[in-house]
């Protein structure tokens, strides 16, 4: 299997990560959460530096996803003491349906199981019902729920999914 994950660890990369971030959150996540915060959200989150900071303080590896070389989309994933937490799973609209998905998480259960993590672990919007589908076929079940204050009267209403590793 070819490896899709492409780790970003240098500036153009970050860069194209953060550009990658506004063109499929706007697509995304308006419908669901608002322009406002969603805005709030990209600038707080996935600017560059944001990208940057979370990379150098908190230990989250960033890949783009790029089976032809070309940036289909990205992941965020973070080592935690008994998971790994898929903190990012992005791709854009146009090449969605193509296996990308299926084959990037396979990348990240191998990881998981590289770093001998009994699970993997995400944070889901309660209303993103397509996501939360996509998650369910990948084998992914709803484990609790939380609302997280981010600022500025914003808050993320998340479910917390959770897959098993082999």
């Amino acid at each position: 299997m070819i490896n899709i994950l492409v780790p970003a660890t240098d500036p153009s990369r970050i860069e194209t990560i953060a550009r990658l971030a506004r063109a499929i959150w706007t697509d995304h996540y308006v419908p669901v959460i608002g322009k406002e915060q969603t805005d709030y959200m990209l600038d707080r989150f996935q600017s560059a530096e944001a990208i940057r900071s979370q990379i150098e303080l908190e230990s989250v590896l960033y890949f783009l996803i790029a089976p032809d070389g070309q940036p289909a989309g990205y992941v965020a994933v973070q080592p935690r003491e008994n998971d790994l937490f898929l903190s990012k799973f992005y791709i854009e609209k146009s090449r969605r349906g193509q296996g990308l998905g299926k084959a990037a998480l396979r990348r990240i259960e191998q990881m998981a199981e590289e770093l001998h993590k009994p699970a993997i672990t995400l944070t889901v919007n309660r209303r993103n019902s397509s996501s939360i589908a996509a998650y369910s076929r990948f084998g992914f079940r709803i484990t609790d729920r939380i609302v997280t204050d981010i600022g500025d009267g914003f808050a993320m209403d998340d479910y917390i999914m959770q897959k098993r590793t082999p």
